[in-house]
């Protein structure tokens, strides 16, 4: 079997730059906002070393344009895009297809999600792994999905929690702001 070529563009979106990587089967990585064009070359680069500048397919420059309006504020749905995520664990591949199914504005949790798939709630800690080891983020909405209690949760794209926070709010899911852990006096 040959080795699989794949191509990538880095684009601006209002959220900053972001990056978007194909072969000829789907899309492959995408790479969430950073504030220049470098930076999410370097980190796209990092996870796809072998990874060369290309022309877009037309399903590639649907995706940039829907990221585009997503950043912008406007409600996208990116389930109809094709996807080559390689070879996935099993439960991995459950797992994404649950999470894409996502929609705008709509969150669950690891363990709510966990329980979705017929898994018991220690299967929790692995829908975590697939959120953190996914490869197209915003396609895969991992950011729709929280730890216990509705809190955000970690986040592994530039920016972490904050970012994760930040697209949810986008879609109009607000968060209160953590207290802080000691309370001033009132000298």
């Amino acid at each position: 079997m040959g080795q699989t070529v794949h191509h990538y563009l880095i684009f601006e979106t209002a959220g900053g730059f972001c990056g978007i990587a194909w072969s000829n089967i789907g899309i492959t990585r995408f790479q969430l906002p950073t504030k220049s064009a470098d930076a999410t070359e370097r980190l796209l680069l990092r996870r796809l070393p072998d990874a060369e500048r290309g022309q877009p397919s037309e399903q590639v420059l649907q995706a940039v344009a829907a990221a585009k309006r997503y950043f912008e504020g406007e409600e996208i749905d990116f389930f109809g895009f094709k996807l080559d995520l390689g070879e996935q664990d099993e439960f991995f591949e459950q797992i994404y297809a649950a999470a894409r199914q996502l929609g705008w504005g709509r969150t669950t949790t690891y363990g709510a999600l966990a329980k979705q798939l017929g898994a018991g709630p220690e299967a929790a800690r692995d829908v975590g792994q697939a959120m953190a080891r996914n490869p197209v983020p915003l396609i895969i909405p991992c950011h729709r999905v929280l730890a216990a209690g509705g809190k955000v949760g970690g986040f592994s794209a530039p920016g972490g929690s904050v970012a994760k926070a930040r697209m949810l709010e986008l879609e109009g899911v607000h968060f209160e702001s953590p207290q802080p852990a000691q309370k001033s006096f009132g000298f």
